[in-house]
């Protein structure tokens, strides 16, 4: 347990030291297995986690996605779904700030990457946008969602219809937060004006096309009909189409939507192909046994030794960057999640909401700072002090995920 504890604080002392996380993993990995096992199998070890990652015909489904979201982006939907939005619900108070979570879910489900949809949204209503951004992680299809299914072995398909209803709860709950916060200081947020059935149709006219796509390639994984690689296929290559429809598409666009993909799918490999490295020689050492030996001696209820596992990861999401925090503990809890009986499914949505609360947490949450940079007249103090009312309802909305399971598996129960 000694040389696991010793290689957590190598990759803190790396981080601080302002090495790439990703980096300081491998790293520390690799002279982990060096020190217990010998170099020999270090890296031989490490050469195999690089073919089998870049090699795996389940991992081509993130830069499909990736792929997905960059061809629809370009092709002008954010502001569409917004317009959309906007003519059936913003005639309320609030509006502006409800019609921006409908778009960032809508934009989401596309998307499949927090920091992009709260990017996109940039340019409306930013308290709203920084948490409705994280919709974009948990509605399908999700990236964090593609890498836990890969790192746990669970059935990616299950876990985007997993992802659906809670994250219909989340915006749900998120537009409940914003009457309250209306009600309260209904002065800085005036009803907009309200749009006839006919422009709202209209408006309905400017998504219809990406709408469908969405319907074609979830349902279809939900159906059976083809497996999620597959879908992300035909998801790519029907945003294509549609980029190439609306002719937003040129040379030197389609060049940057190739790049733009390239370098995020490049990212999130080296991501993944490190906390491998790293999660192989956690497994080597005695800490995932004595861990779980130690927290089942402590007499708590196995739902009540989960519950704690979120606080720490709550905890850890207001200092640390969300998806190294998962990568890095894994390892360490899922065994024993699985050990205690619970689906892996549906600790897969746990894990994207307290993503998703670590992204809006200060001081550290990247979706601030995505804002900050965008919107830099608004000023940081600002956007922490608007983000809090959010934060507080992503919490409650774990602790209702956490006691009602069933919002997370009754979907995929439906797939057996």
């Amino acid at each position: 347990m000694t040389e696991a504890l010793l290689g957590f604080l190598a990759i803190f002392v790396l981080a601080l030291l302002r090495m790439p996380l990703a980096f300081s993993m491998g790293l520390v990995g690799i002279v982990g297995i060096g020190l217990t096992r010998g170099w020999m199998p270090a890296m031989a070890s490490a050469a195999q986690v690089v073919h089998e990652t870049g090699f795996a015909y389940t991992l081509s489904v993130i830069p499909l996605f990736i792929l997905m979201g960059n061809f629809v982006a370009r092709a002008g939907l954010a502001h569409e779904l917004f317009h959309a939005a906007y003519t059936f619900i913003g005639h309320r108070k609030g509006g502006l700030a409800h019609a921006t979570i409908a778009a960032c879910a809508g934009f989401g489900a596309i998307c499949g990457s927090s920091i992009a949809t709260a990017a996109t949204m940039s340019k409306v209503a930013y308290p709203s946008i920084a948490a409705g951004g994280t919709l974009g992680i948990m509605i399908p299809p999700s990236t964090i969602l593609v890498i836990y299914g890969i790192i746990t072995e669970t059935h990616i398909g299950k876990l985007f219809a997993a992802g659906v209803l809670p994250g219909i709860l989340t915006a749900l709950l998120l537009m409940l937060a914003v009457v309250v916060m209306t009600w309260q200081d209904p002065e800085h947020a005036p009803a907009g004006e309200k749009f006839s059935w006919a422009e709202r149709f209209k408006a309905i006219q400017g998504i219809w096309g990406v709408l469908l796509l969405v319907v074609l390639v979830l349902g279809g994984i939900y159906g059976g009909f083809f497996t999620a690689t597959e879908g992300a296929g035909m998801g790519a290559t029907g945003a294509f189409l549609f980029a190439l429809a609306r002719k937003a598409l040129n040379w030197e666009v389609l060049l940057e939507v190739l790049v733009e993909s390239a370098r995020t799918t490049a990212m999130l490999f080296t991501l993944l192909i490190a906390a491998t490295i790293f999660a192989n020689f956690v497994n080597y050492t005695s800490l995932p046994f004595e861990l779980k030996d130690w927290i089942t001696g402590l007499g708590l209820s196995p739902i009540m030794i989960v519950a704690a596992m979120m606080l720490i990861y709550v905890l850890l999401g207001t200092v640390m960057e969300e998806l190294t925090m998962v990568l890095l503990t894994i390892p360490l809890f899922f065994p024993i999640v699985v050990q205690l009986g619970f689906d892996p499914v549906w600790f897969g949505v746990l894990i994207v909401m307290v993503i998703q609360i670590g992204l809006i947490s200060p001081p550290v949450g990247m979706n601030l700072f995505v804002l900050n940079t965008l919107l830099p007249q608004v000023g940081l103090s600002n956007i922490f002090k608007g983000v809090w009312p959010m934060v507080l309802v992503l919490v409650i909305t774990l602790g209702i995920l956490l006691a009602f399971p069933s919002i997370s598996l009754w979907l995929p129960s439906m797939m057996d």
